[in-house]
């Protein structure tokens, strides 16, 4: 394909761009100095791919120890996988 100058015709990804008419918050955790645990938890939702559809991973996290503080998997994006990892976390 590159010694015929092919390429495939496909949407490419627009996710660099920001939006100039979405305000930008400013980063509260810029010059925190994060040296003990739990000063600083952080959540995150990621999916995983199977093999009918996907189930999707929430976990909270530790930033000074980056240890797994509760975690739960939901084959939904509803609220309450993350409301539930985050009480386990706080009873922790």
């Amino acid at each position: 394909m590159k010694k015929m100058n092919i390429a495939a015709v496909y949407r490419q990804a627009n996710n660099s761009k920001r939006d100039k008419t979405h305000r930008i918050y400013p980063y509260l955790l810029r010059h925190l100095n994060i040296d003990r645990p739990n000063q600083v938890w952080a959540m995150d939702t990621t999916y995983v791919p199977m093999k009918r559809g996907f189930v999707y991973l929430t976990a909270v996290l530790d930033w000074a120890t980056r240890k797994v503080l509760a975690w739960r998997l939901s084959n939904s994006l509803t609220p309450d996988a993350c409301v539930d990892a985050l009480e386990e976390a706080i009873l922790k």
